[in-house]
């Protein structure tokens, strides 16, 4: 998931720099929340995780450009349910910077359409998992249809995210609106992986239960809110 370079120009940029300011206070804020409660070596060691795991699903997994951007199998649900919403926030900034300043350069202008691309929708996310996910559940005993829930609102987000950079920087133009529906066509097989890689992520964890008080996982995984 990148905007390509040329979507947004000029002062238009300058929103991404507001919105990707306002997600990334909101991280801070969960950060802050997450060190209070299990310090600062667990958000260390899990913002350390997650970015080495975020360049990995940009760089290595594959991924192909669709439309108005690339189609990533970025598994931000897997990230939000092992390791919570502030790692899982860091790492996908973290990872996607590793990845501008050392592979693709090219997109650094956009950073901060990638940031807010990629954060907003980890936001709502947790917001729906207080939804779907009862207080008495661990995430290891999460059926299809909630892990379901989390994936299609993540990857909803990321698809209308880019639709809303492309609108914005390019116009309601025929050629825009058709990249913006082929690229949320290709992002349908996001949808459907996801929900089976938490799945089989957290089926892998119920047999880890020496690591239930671990606190490079999230609390979550194996204990009810």
């Amino acid at each position: 998931m990148h905007i390509e370079p040329g979507i947004v120009e000029g002062p238009k940029i300058i929103l991404s720099y507001v919105t990707a300011s306002g997600a990334g206070a909101y991280a801070l804020y969960l950060a802050g929340q997450l060190i209070k409660d299990r310090g600062f070596g667990a958000m260390l060691g899990r913002t350390v995780a997650t970015t080495g795991l975020v360049f990995v699903f940009f760089q290595v997994f594959p991924h192909y450009p669709v439309g108005v951007s690339e189609v990533h199998l970025i598994l931000g649900s897997t990230l939000f349910l092992i390791f919570g919403a502030a790692p899982a926030a860091f790492g996908l900034a973290g990872g996607l910077l590793l990845q501008g300043l050392f592979f693709a350069p090219f997109d650094l202008p956009q950073y901060g359409m990638n940031v807010t691309t990629l954060l907003v929708p980890l936001f709502a996310l947790q917001f729906v998992a207080h939804k779907v996910i009862a207080p008495e559940t661990p995430y290891v005993q999460l059926k299809y249809r909630q892990a379901l829930a989390l994936s299609t609102t993540y990857q909803a987000g990321i698809v209308s995210w880019v639709a809303f950079w492309a609108l914005y920087g390019q116009g309601f133009a025929g050629h825009t609106v058709a990249s913006i529906a082929t690229f949320g066509v290709a992002y349908m097989l996001v949808i459907v992986i996801e929900p089976l890689a938490d799945l089989g992520v957290l089926a892998a964890a119920k047999g880890a239960h020496r690591l239930q008080n671990s606190p490079i996982l999230e609390r979550r995984m194996f204990n009810p809110a």
